[in-house]
């Protein structure tokens, strides 16, 4: 589903990405895991055309995506969420997933201003979709709520929401589960475990380590902007270089 082959990423003397090469297979939930700095978010902006890659270059299937703005990537059909929620604050849950629909209507600038039956056809369209979305991911209820009117954890969920409403093959999450509670998180990892038997591959990128362990079926661990171990969630525990630079805590 996704190959990246030497990925490099330098912001002045820093290296922030060194060489970074891995495979994501389709419909599996694939782990990021490092400290603080060690290049995570970096590589989540090189995959959707944030940053452009010094060197390498990166597959969605067998499209090549290096050159490509942030649009055409989603457009070709990786979507993502960020470490921040970014969300349009004043706009309603609903809406806020329209706009994530968008990208998949065909309804040009004269059809948008003289209504046209097709695009009040194609608007109804994306409601629809969009109310359907939200009610997959949990949120129906708020629908017409403005989006800084919902909690934090349904806020998280409006992200994810919008991302869907892309269609995308691979979604990439960059720590959903931050600031959330026990509860917020068991309910997060049931609703990405349902995303995965729904035909959705993910990349997820997170702090919370029991999460990541009990959720995904490998992990690649990112360290000083290279990659220091990939595997099995019990193979990158039990690696020595992972446990000194990322998990001593968890085994002392």
């Amino acid at each position: 589903m996704l190959a990246l082959r030497g990925v490099s990423k330098r912001f002045g003397g820093l290296a922030a990405l060194s060489d970074i090469s891995l495979r994501v297979h389709e419909e599996e939930i694939f782990g990021l895991i490092g400290p603080n700095g060690a290049g995570k978010t970096t590589l989540f902006n090189v995959l959707t055309g944030i940053y452009a890659p010094d060197s390498g270059e990166f597959f969605l299937g067998s499209t090549r995506l290096n050159g490509f703005k942030p649009h055409q990537i989603a457009a070709s059909g990786l979507s993502r969420t960020f470490q921040n929620i970014r969300l349009f604050a004043n706009m309603t849950a609903l809406e806020n997933v329209m706009v994530g629909r968008h990208l998949r209507s065909r309804a040009g600038v004269i059809g948008a201003i003289l209504q046209t039956p097709r695009t009040r056809r194609e608007e109804a369209d994306i409601t629809r979709r969009a109310m359907e979305i939200l009610e997959y991911v949990g949120i129906a209820a708020r629908a017409h709520d403005l989006a800084r009117n919902l909690s934090y954890g349904e806020q998280r969920r409006l992200e994810i929401a919008r991302a869907l409403a892309a269609e995308p093959r691979l979604l990439a999450l960059d720590e959903p589960a931050a600031g959330m509670n026990a509860t917020e998180t068991m309910a997060l990892k049931g609703l990405l475990e349902r995303i995965r038997r729904d035909g959705v591959t993910l990349l997820l990128i997170e702090h919370d380590v029991k999460l990541v362990m009990g959720l995904c079926d490998r992990v690649a661990v990112l360290d000083y902007g290279g990659k220091i171990a990939e595997g099995s969630p019990t193979e990158v525990q039990n690696n020595p270089a992972v446990i000194e630079a990322y998990l001593g805590a968890l085994h002392a």
